[in-house]
């Protein structure tokens, strides 16, 4: 549930729990869009874009922080939008093109310095991990950056779903949502120049209002296992680093 020491917003959060605000998370899932990592190529991966992350990650975990790793696919690939393939083979595309990605992402972590492990709920030969809790959770403890690839491993479900059943799974503190817009509006603002910005939000308005922070489904796990997110500008300057610490930056979606 949330609260705060004096009751307002960025001195102290409760996340499960836990305090997170004046310290930093103990563990962190971020979700990473995969658009956001091609950078103004708009399709595949921009190394450039990716090694800045991997610098702000290998920052963040100086504190101690352990930290996972969700990719989506749309950089490679966007199911809805072919007619011509069955809905279920679509989806399996895509888990496959996160799959590339967490392989290539965790690649260019590795050349900045740091560990990493890729679980994914299918077997992949040896190029990933067949994902149980106990290894990720042991992977984490051994200061790892840890990548979770192909979703759920089931059609129908988005990566938000998937990272949401993981932060559950793995008991993390908080869910880190970086995207190309710097917080949580009522509608689009690059359409509306009045459209509200909501420094914070609880993940009931986000299910009632329809907010589009996460899908609908993944936003209900959130809800019914009061599991908190935080929203923030991936271009944002030392953003991941200042999620990761509990700073005050785009916008936290309480648990309640």
């Amino acid at each position: 549930m949330y609260d705060t020491e004096d009751g307002k917003y960025g001195i102290s959060y409760i996340f499960r729990g836990k305090e997170y605000g004046m310290e930093q998370a103990r563990r962190v899932l971020l979700k990473l869009s995969g658009e956001a990592l091609s950078g103004e190529k708009k399709s595949g991966l921009d190394e450039a874009t990716v090694r800045k992350v991997a610098l702000q990650v290998a920052e963040a975990k100086k504190d101690g922080a352990e930290i996972g790793i969700v990719i989506g696919g749309g950089n490679f690939w966007r199911g809805r939008e072919s007619n011509a393939i069955d809905r279920t083979k679509a989806d399996q595309i895509g888990m496959l093109a996160t799959v590339i990605n967490c392989i290539y992402v965790s690649e260019i972590f590795r050349s900045v310095g740091l560990s990493t492990a890729i679980f994914t709920p299918f077997a992949c030969g040896t190029m990933t991990s067949l994902f149980s809790k106990d290894a990720a959770v042991a992977a984490l403890k051994e200061g790892k950056v840890v990548f979770f690839a192909g979703g759920t491993g089931h059609p129908y479900f988005s990566t938000d779903t998937g990272i949401v059943l993981r932060a559950i799974e793995l008991d993390a503190d908080v869910i880190l949502l970086a995207k190309s817009i710097d917080a949580v509006y009522d509608s689009d603002p690059a359409k509306n120049p009045d459209a509200k910005r909501y420094d914070t939000v609880s993940i009931r308005e986000v299910v009632d209002k329809r907010l589009q922070v996460i899908d609908l489904t993944a936003s209900i796990m959130c809800l019914e296992n009061h599991m908190p997110l935080q929203v923030f500008d991936l271009n944002r300057e030392n953003g991941i680093i200042d999620a990761v610490r509990g700073k005050k930056i785009g916008t936290y979606v309480s648990a309640d």
